[in-house]
């Protein structure tokens, strides 16, 4: 499959009649199934959101709407292949007037603005195609819009050296044969090791079968 384009099956789940009921989706997702509650990932992006802050693979902002910029003024930018979810995600953060970029992650990115502070990539490796080791090109790509002492973190749904229940199992292997999920291969040790090839000061915590990350420029 190749890394310059996301998988057909996504970009059709990811559509404007699809983002009408993702939040209730990923709620149940990550404190039914994946045994990683929402809160966990709002008290992640407690730790590391800055106010000078870009947001790679949007979804439907949900995290970013719940959560509380240290700055009055933030600066905000969005950052997505799916044009649905660059839309669907820049109305709901509207106040904030974000930069909206469309550009994947797996390639290079090539854009001529002020570096950020903190990058999110948050529940989005497992969706990406490939093995961990191709889908961490993603960190090295986004290194360079990082000032140098800023943060990237996120989260992903992993299924090797994490605790996945028959439940978990069962929804997975269903999302990865629909080709919404790409993370059957997916572990723990492929994972810290794709984050320590670009970033320092990695720290993983897992939560359930999903790892939540960090590292520094």
């Amino acid at each position: 499959m190749p890394l310059e384009t996301p998988t057909d099956a996504t970009q059709v789940v990811f559509n404007q009649q699809m983002l009408k009921y993702y939040d209730r989706l990923l709620e149940f997702s990550c404190n039914r199934l994946w045994r990683c509650p929402i809160h966990r990932t709002l008290e992640l992006y407690k730790r590391h959101l800055s106010s000078n802050h870009l947001e790679v693979g949007v979804g439907t902002g949900y995290f970013l709407e719940r959560s509380r910029f240290p700055g009055r003024e933030p600066r905000l930018a969005l950052l997505d292949l799916s044009p649905h979810c660059l839309k669907h995600t820049a109305t709901r953060l509207s106040r904030y007037a974000p930069e909206v970029y469309r550009a994947n992650a797996l390639a290079p990115i090539e854009l001529s603005v002020r570096r950020f502070d903190s990058i999110a990539l948050n529940y989005v490796l497992h969706c990406m195609p490939g093995t961990l080791s191709e889908k961490g090109i993603a960190f090295t790509n986004l290194k360079p819009l990082l000032n140098a002492s800023g943060v990237l973190f996120g989260s992903t749904v992993l299924r090797h050296g994490v605790q996945c229940d028959f439940g978990a199992k069962a929804f997975m292997r269903l999302y990865n044969a629909r080709k919404v999920f790409c993370n059957l291969g997916d572990s723990l040790a492929d994972l810290r090791r794709a984050l320590e090839a670009s970033l320092h000061d990695v720290q993983i915590e897992v939560i359930g079968c999903v790892a939540q990350f960090s590292g520094r420029a």
